[in-house]
C-alpha cells in the first residue's frame, strides 16, 4: 500500500477529523473512500468530446404532441 503526504491548513484539517470521527473510520480511510467516491465521477475525456457531434440528434421539442387530457368529472 502507498502513502501520501497532504500539506493542509488547520480548518482542512479539523474537518476530515469530524467527518472520519464521524463516520467511524480513521483519517487515512475517510480520505480514500472521498477521493474513491468523487474522482470517479468525472466524464472520460473521450466522452467529453462528443458533446455536441450529434447534430441529427432529436430534440424535445421534435417529440410528438401528448394526447389532450382526460375529461375530469365536476364536483
Amino acid at each position: 500500500m502507498s502513502q501520501i503526504t497532504l500539506y493542509l491548513d488547520d480548518e482542512i484539517q479539523t474537518l476530515i477529523e469530524q467527518r472520519a470521527k464521524a463516520s467511524g473510520l480513521s483519517k487515512s480511510r475517510w480520505v480514500a473512500e472521498f477521493i474513491t467516491k468523487y474522482a470517479a465521477q468525472e466524464w472520460p475525456q473521450d466522452c467529453l468530446e462528443l458533446a455536441g457531434r450529434f447534430a441529427d440528434f432529436p430534440l424535445r421539442e421534435e417529440t410528438p404532441p401528448l394526447p389532450a387530457d382526460t375529461s375530469r368529472l365536476e364536483f
